[in-house]
This record gives structure tokens, C-alpha cells and sequence, in this order.
């Protein structure tokens, strides 16, 4: 058998996360993608620049900080490789693999709204909410908090836990940590805002690109976890405004029989999204403790088919 490398990082993310006492005291390492690529967007993104000068600005900028996660975590490598006694070094690296993935975080933040729901304090639950999703939440009833708290379950399912899963077993470390650094940039950069439409037009399509497989898996882990949603998968992925996001979160959907997405507030403008899903509507926090379950579940999954794949390489 290889290396259990992306097996044993699948193991320390889900029991240990990212610390808070250690994110207190050093931040966590997508924190410095962050730091780049404001840097570059403050340097390079001028609004007195023309829409092709800032595209290319982007384009070396997404360059910049993928090749900066690869270099980084390939040396990081050769170092702990060195450092630890031979025939140790797969351990050290999947220390290194685990703050790459996000199973225990995402558990963190989302139980926190089912908790505020069933204990009937809404400020709570929408305060938590807020934390993970990019809509108004101040207006948002039990239903909405709920649906908001599932969607952003689902869509994370893919870029926090098969994504860099999938280019972790495909690319090792570096190809994690690249990925990491894309999708850092298509959160803060890849939007369609004038700001950031030209700078931020390569971070969108390549995150778009290296979420094509992992999107689609994730969808076919989350009906296989939940027993059931390939219906609504199907026909409710092209609905979302991404051309991934849309096949966890139909897959959710479908497997819990539930209606999400749907009209959304942004900045106090609504959004007349589509809904996902042909169930009801009106969600709950029964509702996401479900969620939470189906996701577990897949993630469980994933751990055979890493132990699998160190098996078969």
C-alpha cells in the first residue's frame, strides 16, 4: 500500500480541525492567500486601468498565488520528508494536507444555527448563519436560515472536502494547496461587480475549471450518502448561477426533499434565483441535523475511496 497520506489528513481534519487557540495565534494559512492576493488587487487593480490590462493583471495574480500555495507546500514537503525518520515522512505531510480540507469546520458552523433554532432564539440562529454565507440574514425567518445554513453545507461539501481531497490524491500536496489558493481568490476577487469583473475574470473560470470533476463526484457521494436525490440532481444543477455549485446543492435537496436557493437578498437588493428541489419549502432545524448526517456520511465515504486509491497507487 502507498502512503496513507490523504487518508490520515481526512483523519486529523475530522477530529481535530483547526484549532481555535492555534487560529488565535497564527491565523490559518488560507489567511495568507488572502493577504496576496489583496496585495496584488491593491497594486494592480486600478480603476483608471483599462478592462484588458486588468485581466491580465488577474491572470498573473491567480498565477502568482497558485504557484505560490504549489512552491510553498513543495518545500514544506522536502522539508518534513528530511526532518522525520524514514518511512515517517507520509506523516508529516499529512499534517501538512489537513488544514487543506474542512469536514470539522464545517460541522463547527453549521450546528450552531440548528442549536439556536431548536432553543427558538432566531438572532442567534441568524448571527450564525451570517458567518457562512454572503446573503442579508436579518430578515431571514426559521425557513430561511435553515435553507441558508443547507445550501452553504452543500455547495462547501465540494470546495472544502472533495475538491482539495480530489488534487490531493491527484497532485499531492502542491496540487492541494494550489487549489486552495484558486478558490481563495475566486471568493474574494471572482466576482461580477465592476471591481472586479476584468481583475477577478481569471480566478472565476479557472475555479470554475478545477471544481468540474469534484462537483460532479460530490453530487454522486451526496445521493449515494443520503439514499436517494439523483431525480433532482439532474435536472436541478443547471439552475444555479455556477456551473458546480448547483450539483451538491440539487443533490442535497433532492435527498432531503427540500426546496432551496429560491429568491435572495444581497446588500438589500432581492435576487430572483431559481429554486432547487421539488420538495417543501418551509425547512427546519430537524431539517440541517439531516443535513449534517448526509454530509458525515459522505465524508465516511471518501475515506474509503482515499484508503482505496493509497491502496490501488
Amino acid at each position: 500500500m502507498a502512503e496513507p497520506v490523504a487518508l490520515i489528513a481526512l483523519v486529523l481534519d475530522a477530529a481535530f480541525g483547526w484549532p481555535t487557540w492555534l487560529y488565535a495565534r497564527i491565523g490559518h494559512p488560507v489567511g495568507g492567500f488572502a493577504r496576496l492576493i489583496g496585495a496584488c488587487e491593491a497594486a494592480w487593480n486600478r480603476p483608471a486601468s483599462s478592462d484588458r490590462r486588468r485581466r491580465l493583471a488577474g491572470i498573473a495574480t491567480i498565477v502568482l498565488v497558485a504557484g505560490a500555495g504549489a512552491a510553498v507546500a513543495w518545500m514544506a514537503e522536502v522539508f518534513v520528508r528530511r526532518l522525520l525518520p524514514a518511512g515517517f515522512g507520509w506523516l508529516g505531510v499529512s499534517l501538512l494536507a489537513a488544514p487543506g480540507l474542512a469536514q470539522r469546520s464545517l460541522d463547527d458552523h453549521v450546528r450552531p444555527v440548528a442549536a439556536a433554532l431548536e432553543a427558538g432564539d432566531l438572532p442567534a440562529a441568524r448571527r450564525a448563519v451570517g458567518m457562512i454565507v454572503g446573503r442579508d440574514t436579518a430578515g431571514l425567518d426559521e425557513a430561511g436560515v435553515s435553507r441558508a445554513a443547507i445550501e452553504s453545507l452543500a455547495e462547501s461539501f465540494c470546495d472544502g472536502i472533495v475538491a482539495p481531497l480530489f488534487w490531493l490524491l491527484l497532485l499531492g500536496l502542491p496540487g492541494l494547496w494550489a487549489y486552495k489558493g484558486i478558490n481563495t481568490a475566486d471568493s474574494l476577487i471572482g466576482h461580477r461587480e465592476p471591481r472586479w469583473r476584468a481583475f477577478g475574470w481569471a480566478a472565476a473560470r479557472l475555479d470554475d475549471a478545477v471544481n468540474l470533476l469534484p462537483a460532479r463526484l460530490g453530487g454522486v457521494i451526496l445521493c449515494v450518502a443520503g439514499g436517494g436525490g439523483w431525480r433532482i440532481m439532474w435536472r436541478d444543477a443547471r439552475h444555479h448561477a455556477s456551473p458546480n455549485a448547483g450539483w451538491t446543492e440539487a443533490a442535497m435537496a433532492g435527498t432531503l426533499g427540500l426546496r432551496v436557493a429560491g429568491p435572495l437578498v444581497y446588500d438589500g437588493v432581492t435576487l430572483a434565483k431559481p429554486w432547487i428541489g421539488a420538495g417543501r419549502s418551509d425547512a427546519g432545524p430537524r431539517d440541517i441535523r439531516r443535513a449534517l448526517w448526509v454530509q458525515r456520511r459522505a465524508c465516511l465515504m471518501l475515506w474509503g475511496l482515499a484508503a482505496l486509491w493509497g491502496w490501488m497507487a
